[in-house]
């Protein structure tokens, strides 16, 4: 019947790290809730859907990754709506509403989502809910939850406003020509128009209902922030009347099967991953630094690895081994850590699509799951606590944990969760009675992801040699969780430990036996757009404080190696504006870098120290104060020689303070106001002449 196919909709999602997945898949578990039916798929399985030919509404939920780029499960179809040869009323039939996610640590904000909605309005498709913009940087649920409240309403009226010209185009299919008054296009058009219109509404109240309630929780938290923590709320959220999400629906069965004999590898062979020997480990930094840097050389001349300057490699490292061996004793599982899992889909599973986890591998030990294929670190979602609290036997315990998965606890849960960095274990070791099955942890813990790390080498300049570095990063003690680093970097400089050499030892230096060798798991990260100029005649300026230098020292091994070899080639000119706390303690690559700007290679090295004492009135402290300073040159080489700019580092604030220094510059140079030097950045950006590689 009309109605039955009225009522469903298309969920199309576009995810890199599963982000994206989830929410749609939710999306699709809520409609059942609201007498609908979602058909969901990924934008890369184009087998199972055609937008050219769609007769329900679209909901398309996307990320965007890197710096601004789609997904990849989605570069295929930005790709395909970007043809230039398509008609702009291409997709006039098609009503959809969008999500995108994105984080405002970095420039190109939700700009996946973006293109596609311009892109999809460019050829004649419809909102029927006003676009979503969640950010990942301040919590996507600030945005998510209220959007996905308002979107029922929403699509209930678009689907009936579908269904009555469905059923109007059928009874007009029976009636002749000469009967049949004529198609009111401007009619269809002012309903469309007003579905939109209210909808923005919608949506907006909703908005202003959820802001007001998590600024609210905001006051109450920072009013009672003695007594408040992540075990005990305080009045009013105490005694409130909570609004939960719905218990999320058990689709997994796990079996633990007899002791595994199999040899068991890192799950790595079908993703690209080599183990590759690290060759050397040197710490870069000395005396009491605040971030100890540490710079590793990999020996991959046995494997097929070309990179240039500006890629980066992902490294697969696993879960520390004393919180996989916690957690196996807290789920009663430690004697069976060396069974084989198999995992099943439960028959009566009511979840929408369900299908059992790839990146768990069936017949392998638990611990080495554990260990390899899940990422225990991450922060519960509100989803998974509120399955923690149905797992707990405790009356006071469990209320707690569903304040903090309510509407009504949402600043609690951003406060003592998710700015917090707790964990499944964090949240097991504060409620005690808390016995989830360990069905529940495959279900809702994600994979493992890896890290990625830009080269700080030239193979032209070290073959069969990639060097990369990082800061040990740390995470103290706090009321949450106890002291720990990070995930990676911590065990990257407890597996090098033992070959770690002090800074006085050059790179140059013998190499160590290969039995002395900690071995790593890596593979490429290729840049789209993160290299030198093709043309070397192109002047550049990097902008990379502390760790974003890395980079930047393969640009200028390359640059190095290039002039060595090409005596009659014209080379631009190199800026680097570099800065760390203390000159004597951090500052990386001192004389490497120094001798560059002897040799020529570095024309000028700008640098600055953050917590050393000034030596004179106004002393630049930051790298983008450095740049006011030179910015006269800055302009020049971006306005007139049509050079490059280069930043790498910290998204969260460095990058948005040279940002702003830019604009600053740009608009002084060219006597512009504001929106015009914005117009001006957005041009370098569009032409590839200002590029970031930037993490939070």
């Amino acid at each position: 019947m009309p109605c039955e196919v009225a009522a469903r909709f298309l969920i199309l999602y576009g995810s890199q790290r599963g982000q994206a997945q989830s929410i749609a898949e939710d999306i699709c578990e809520q409609a059942v809730e609201h007498g609908l039916t979602a058909d969901i798929s990924c934008l890369s399985n184009v087998e199972k859907y055609n937008v050219e030919n769609e007769t329900r509404p679209v909901l398309f939920v996307v990320s965007t990754t890197g710096d601004g780029d789609p997904p990849d499960t989605a570069q295929k179809f930005v790709k395909k709506i970007k043809n230039k040869s398509l008609p702009r009323d291409h997709l006039s039939h098609l009503h959809y509403a969008l999500l995108a996610l994105g984080d405002t640590n970095y420039s190109h904000f939700c700009n996946c989502g973006k293109t596609i909605d311009s892109r999809l309005q460019q050829l004649g498709a419809k909102h029927f809910y006003a676009t979503g913009h969640a950010d990942d940087g301040t919590g996507l649920e600030v945005v998510v939850d209220p959007w996905i409240e308002g979107l029922w309403e929403a699509l209930k009226k678009i689907l009936a406003i579908m269904s009555t010209v469905d059923q109007q185009a059928a009874a007009n299919s029976e009636c002749t020509q000469d009967s049949f008054p004529k198609h009111d296009s401007t009619q269809e058009r002012n309903m469309s128009d007003l579905v939109v219109d209210l909808q923005l509404l919608k949506l907006s109240e909703v908005e202003k209902e959820k802001t007001a309630r998590s600024d609210s929780s905001v006051e109450e938290t920072q009013s009672t922030t003695s007594v408040a923590s992540l075990k005990h709320s305080v009045p009013p959220l105490s005694k409130s009347v909570l609004n939960v999400p719905a218990l999320p629906p058990k689709y997994l069965e796990v079996l633990l099967e007899q002791v595994s004999t199999e040899g068991e590898t890192v799950p790595a062979d079908k993703e690209g991953y080599c183990e590759v020997p690290v060759s050397k480990a040197v710490q870069l930094t000395q005396g009491d630094v605040v971030k100890t840097a540490i710079l590793l050389e990999l020996d991959i001349s046995d494997q097929d690895m070309a990179y240039q300057p500006g890629d980066s490699f992902d490294v697969l490292c696993p879960n520390r081994e004393n919180e996989v061996e916690e957690l196996l004793v807290r789920l009663g599982l430690q004697m069976q850590k060396n069974n084989a899992v198999q995992l099943l889909l439960l028959k009566n599973t009511s979840k929408k699509a369900a299908k059992v986890p790839l990146h768990v591998p069936q017949n392998t030990s638990l611990q080495f799951i554990l260990t390899w294929c899940l990422e225990i670190r991450s922060v519960p979602k509100k989803a998974f606590v509120r399955s923690l609290a149905d797992c707990t036997q405790n009356s006071s315990e469990k209320r707690r944990l569903l304040e903090l998965c309510s509407k009504e606890g949402s600043a609690d849960y951003n406060c003592f969760v998710r700015n917090a960095n707790v964990c499944v274990l964090d949240l097991l070791r504060a409620f005690p009675s808390c016995l989830p099955p360990l069905s529940l942890l495959f279900e809702q813990l994600p994979k493992l992801q890896p890290r990625a790390y830009s080269a700080a080498s030239s193979s032209l300049q070290h073959p069969g040699k990639v060097n990369f570095m990082f800061n040990v990063v740390e995470f103290p003690a706090c009321p949450e969780h106890p002291a720990r680093t990070g995930l990676c970097t911590g065990w990257l400089a407890d597996h090098v430990s033992k070959i770690l050499l002090p800074l006085e030892t050059k790179l140059a230096s013998e190499c160590l036996g290969t039995s002395a060798q900690p071995k790593v798991y890596v593979r490429p990260h290729p840049s789209s757009n993160f290299h030198l100029p093709n043309d070397p005649s192109v002047p550049i300026v990097m902008v990379g404080p502390g760790t974003g230098v890395a980079p930047f020292i393969g640009f200028l091994q390359q640059r190095e190696k290039e002039r060595e070899e090409n005596k009659e080639t014209t080379f631009g000119e190199t800026w680097l504006f570099f800065g760390c706390r203390h000159k004597d303690k951090d500052f990386l690559f001192r004389d490497e870098l120094e001798n560059l700007v002897h040799n020529g290679t570095l024309s000028h090295l700008i640098v600055c120290f953050s917590r050393d004492v000034p030596d004179a009135v106004n002393r630049p402290r930051y790298v983008q104060h450095n740049l006011l300073l030179h910015a006269k040159n800055v302009a020049s080489i971006l306005l007139k020689d049509k050079g490059c700019l280069y930043i790498c580092g910290d998204g969260k604030n460095m990058a948005k303070d040279v940002n702003d220094t830019l604009l600053e510059i740009i608009g002084n140079e060219l006597q512009l106001d504001k929106l015009e030097a914005m117009k001006t950045v957005a041009g370098l950006r569009e032409e590839k002449r200002y590029l970031q590689d930037i993490w939070s």
